[in-house]
């Protein structure tokens, strides 16, 4: 997700407002979540409401964010298992379009894919459009079920469901080989991208940045949503897995060391997609402006391009579909253990009064994340899954909401109350960084980028070609205002039955 974004921002530009929003609003509230969990021993919903009642809303917002999450970021594994099982072929199907399977005559205004696979725009763009996703001109044409994805997408929830409902133990050992095996993948992908003709057009792309267009708000709020979802910020994930954490733990060193790493792996990506897209570039004689298709599917259009330069490349692409699927089932792991944990809290008598009803309640969620998944894997479902991208689980949702953890925590609960819960837990008292950034620098850049966004609003469209109906439009913001809408209610509900003479004690 890190390089598509510094794609279709602009290279080195985005890279240099994502370093800002680490350092100011990332690491600060990634140590708060988890040192919440770690304090409350209790998932989002329930944590928000022992510390601070009156704006507990937030673990509300969390829990409808997760879940739209999980409904798009499972079609993202879908493709991935898509990708790996054609990988099987004697030939990959992307090396040459013409041996792929016979383009459907239903796609409304598309061009046929043999004569695509001839001209410049290169062989694995036109398969993953034209082939994997038969996309459509618009949302306003769904086009029917693509029915293998549909087949991959089951499959991927039900892998997800079974190692979930084994518990923390399970997920836990699943993570020691999920989250390495992808690095020597990227490390052998790196090492050939940067041999390759053209790869230094591509690098020199992504670390060169363009300051004069560092006030376009797009930048920053995409900056801004990379940061907090790459970090799993405010979708109640680091709360939950913080809760499971011992009483002592260092929770702070976890944050500086997973912080460092997390970021280190979306650089150390950017550089393996931006030298293939270099390649690229050169290969078709294009900028590098339009070599691809800026959308969240460019690693499956750079990297299986890179994939059939390598000796043996059916195996290499084997390797590499199961790279990407690891990494994104350890997303979607801990997402829905984050969810499962916060609604355990609420229903402990459904999730945790016996294995057979937890056995039922957690399939009936997976399956509700697969039937909402399943309109975005539709012939248009593409467009679906950027409205869930771009309103319901991205930029103003996770802005607004990381911005009220910081003023209630801050302010409301005490910023030095805070601290004295940290140095009870860790042993020492953390310097005044994290305590500025709770208090007043993390809120304040937040707000600022919403507003600076809401006044130079763009709206949302697909490869900066297709511009969305107005209604589209509304369902998405639809979405947005379903958990961004939860903070001030609850707010009002607690208010109207409050007893307290002021909001503190409320």
């Amino acid at each position: 997700r890190f390089p598509y974004l510094c794609y279709k921002n602009g290279g080195g530009k985005f890279y240099l407002v994502y370093v800002v929003f680490v350092h100011l609003s990332g690491v600060p509230i990634f140590f708060l979540e988890v040192a919440i969990g770690q304090f409350t021993k209790l998932g989002a919903i329930k944590s928000w409401t022992s510390l601070c009642p009156l704006i507990s809303g937030i673990g509300i917002a969390s829990a409808v964010i997760v879940f739209y999450t999980l409904c798009y970021y499972a079609v993202i594994l879908a493709w991935a298992l898509f990708y790996l099982f054609q990988s099987f072929r004697a030939e990959l199907p992307w090396a040459n379009c013409n041996n792929t399977l016979e383009q459907p005559s239903h796609m409304p205004g598309q061009l046929d894919l043999r004569t695509l696979a001839g001209t410049d725009r290169g062989r694995s763009i036109d398969y993953s459009l034209k082939y994997v996703l038969q996309i459509t001109d618009g949302i306003d044409d769904l086009g029917g079920l693509r029915w293998e994805l549909a087949g991959v997408l089951l499959l991927a929830w039900v892998i997800c469901y079974l190692t979930v409902f084994q518990g923390t133990k399970s997920t836990g050992k699943a993570m020691y080989f999920t989250a390495t095996f992808p690095y020597v993948m990227l490390l052998i992908l790196l090492v050939r991208g940067v041999t390759l003709p053209g790869a230094w057009k591509g690098i020199k792309y992504y670390i060169t940045p363009n300051i004069t267009k560092l006030g376009e708000p797009e930048v920053w709020i995409d900056a801004g949503t990379q940061v907090f979802f790459s970090y799993s910020l405010c979708i109640g994930v680091l709360v939950s897995l913080g809760s499971f954490n011992a009483y002592n733990n260092n929770c702070l060193r976890d944050t500086v060391i997973i912080a460092g790493v997390n970021s280190g792996t979306s650089i150390l990506a950017g550089f393996a997609i931006f030298a293939a897209l270099g390649f690229m570039a050169t290969e078709q004689g294009v900028s590098m402006e339009d070599v691809a298709a800026k959308g969240p599917g460019l690693a499956f259009i750079a990297y299986p391009k890179e994939v059939l330069l390598l000796p043996v490349s059916q195996l290499w692409s084997c390797l590499f579909f199961v790279m990407i699927f690891l990494l994104g089932i350890s997303t979607l792991l801990t997402d829905t253990l984050a969810l499962v944990t916060s609604l355990g809290d609420l229903y402990p008598q459904l999730f945790r009064g016996g294995k057979y009803r937890k056995l039922i309640a957690m399939a009936a969620g997976c399956f509700a994340c697969y039937l909402v998944g399943l309109t975005m894997v539709t012939r248009g479902g593409m467009y679906i899954l950027q409205l869930f991208d771009f309103y319901g689980a991205s930029g103003f949702t996770l802005l607004w909401t990381a911005s009220w953890q910081c003023v209630a925590i801050g302010w409301f609960y005490g910023d030095q109350k805070f601290y004295d819960v940290i140095e009870d837990m860790i042993g020492y008292r953390p310097g005044p960084y994290f305590r500025i950034c709770w208090k007043y620098l993390a809120p304040i850049l937040n707000t600022a980028i919403i507003i600076f966004n809401i006044i130079k609003y763009d709206p949302l469209t697909y490869n900066k070609t297709y511009n969305y109906p107005a209604w589209g439009h509304a369902i998405g913001w639809g979405l947005a205002l379903s958990s961004i809408i939860m903070i001030p209610l609850r707010a009002i509900y607690i208010l109207c039955k409050a007893e307290g003479d002021t909001w503190r004690e409320v």
